[in-house]
């Protein structure tokens, strides 16, 4: 198999919750669920294809404080997408918040959006 980024860790304050944004308002599929014991689980989600997944990881201790900031405030994260009108308008519809209009750039079609904890995405559609 070749090398490649399989999965990155988002902490999350609550599993279900978490579950609940990525796959209720983004789309995601919930790829496992599975119970780690003492309250710890290991959840994995997947925007689709055979890209990069996420284990939503419950922040524990002072890893809190970094909930929503794994970016440090800026796009950290950009979800490809071949249909951008559509997945735009099921977010919009979902109550995804976005932090600005559609726009056309050099390299495709982009907005911004924040996830549940508030870490800031890039909904793209890159030109062909």
């Amino acid at each position: 198999m070749p090398r490649r980024v399989a999965l990155v860790s988002l902490l999350v304050a609550d599993y279900d919750e978490a579950i609940a944004f990525y796959v209720g308002k983004l789309g995601f599929s919930l790829v496992e669920d599975t119970d780690m014991g003492h309250g710890k689980r290991w959840v994995v989600v997947s925007p689709g294809g055979d890209g990069t997944q996420f284990l939503l990881a419950r922040a524990v201790g002072e890893q809190a404080e970094a909930i929503g900031r794994q970016g440090g405030g800026r796009v950290w994260l950009f979800l490809h997408t071949d249909d951008f009108a559509g997945d735009h308008a099921r977010m919009s519809q979902a109550g995804v918040r976005f932090l600005e209009e559609p726009r056309h750039e050099a390299y495709g079609t982009v907005v911004v959006f924040e996830d549940l904890s508030g870490n800031r995405w890039d909904l793209m559609q890159p030109k062909a």
